[in-house]
């Protein structure tokens, strides 16, 4: 099978699947170039309320694919920051989806979505120092945000894996299922995402992702919504609110 990145929507949720068996689905060049245009098809599409990022079979991603950086390593990793700052701006709540290895490239990936679930087993790495490569630095920033300073410097610095229960500890991932566990925890996740508010959702993740501009932007959003007042009315009626407010589309 040639290396890809395949998609479906099914019940507003939008699946990713890294596609590259022969090499415990490292992402190539191409594979990083496809994925922002692919992610801002996604974006615009108002039938999609949320996005699962995973890897066929039994791994995640094994990183970047390392023939990719024969020819000239600063443009794959330019790629691949490109990659993951399309992702990170995604303005839906994204997930990974998370078993068996999850390195370099591939935590690029997974720290750059929202939440992070993991299959009993997987194996977290951010290899650069093996290959003597800068770490970008808005990758190191968000690792730091997510895992610390010192668990930060010990991935980088060492090169070594860890296990669920240590990145359960870091809060590297948020979740970790048993074998066997994960699409259906994912599946219940995603359910319960689909039917919050997206007004709320995407007003969290700027804040939650540093944005202190756009408080008089959101004020203004929440006013003309109409998901306040279905909120309170589908709360006091007890039944499910149907919630309206979608993220516009930035074309």
């Amino acid at each position: 099978m040639e290396p890809q990145l395949s998609h479906q929507v099914t019940d507003s949720v939008a699946t990713v699947v890294i596609r590259h068996p022969a090499k415990r689905n490292a992402m190539t060049a191409a594979m990083w170039r496809a994925l922002p245009p692919l992610l801002d098809t996604l974006a615009a599409d108002p039938g999609v309320r949320a996005l699962v990022l995973t890897g066929e079979g039994a791994t995640f991603c094994a990183g970047a694919d390392i023939s990719t950086l024969q020819g000239s390593p600063q443009e794959a990793q330019t790629l691949a920051v490109a990659a993951e700052e399309a992702l990170a701006a995604f303005p839906k709540p994204t997930l990974a989806a998370i078993r068996g290895h999850c390195v370099g490239g591939g935590s690029q990936l997974a720290a750059a979505c929202d939440l992070r679930l993991a299959e009993e087993g997987a194996l977290f790495g951010v290899t650069p120092a093996k290959l003597g490569i800068v770490y970008p630095s808005s990758s190191t920033r968000r690792l730091v945000s997510l895992v610390g300073p010192a668990t930060a410097k010990y991935l980088l610095f060492s090169g070594e894996l860890i296990d669920t229960g240590r990145a359960l500890r870091a809060g590297l991932v948020d979740e970790v299922l048993p074998e066997g566990e994960l699409d259906k925890r994912v599946a219940e996740l995603t359910r319960v995402l689909v039917s919050r508010s997206q007004l709320t959702q995407a007003a969290a993740k700027e804040f939650a992702n540093g944005r202190t501009d756009r408080d008089e932007h959101w004020t203004r959003q929440a006013r003309g919504s109409g998901d306040t007042a279905e909120g309170v009315a589908a709360f006091l009626e007890r039944r499910p609110p149907h919630f309206t407010w979608s993220v516009p589309s930035a074309g």
